[in-house]
């Protein structure tokens, strides 16, 4: 088996955290990303596990940000939004050629 390179949870359980926090709600969450609130709460769950730390505080009315599930949120919402920005710029910019130069990486 190969180390993972970043030692992070899997993309697809910060993706339902990521939705989860944005929306204080993981029946939001579950509805955005076309899931069941159960299978968001599962995420979040390995998450917290990993951790050893709750990153929500879960209460009839919804949940809550601990404040190591806002210093994640604040980070991963950041970098997102870095990378969406990115992502635009590229697809504004691109001049409809195909080819693209190769690059080494290393």
């Amino acid at each position: 088996m190969i180390p993972q390179y970043y030692d992070l949870p899997s993309l697809t359980a910060l993706t339902a955290f990521e939705a989860s926090a944005r929306h204080l709600s993981f029946e939001l969450a579950a509805s955005e990303l076309g899931v069941t609130s159960g299978e968001i709460s599962r995420q979040i769950k390995a998450i917290e596990d990993d951790l050893g730390v709750p990153l929500f505080v879960r209460r009839r009315t919804g949940v809550m940000l601990t404040s190591a599930g806002k210093d994640i949120y604040s980070v991963l919402a950041s970098s997102l939004s870095k990378a969406s920005d990115v992502v635009r710029t590229i697809k504004r910019d691109r001049s409809g050629d195909v080819t693209m130069p190769s690059r080494r990486c290393g």
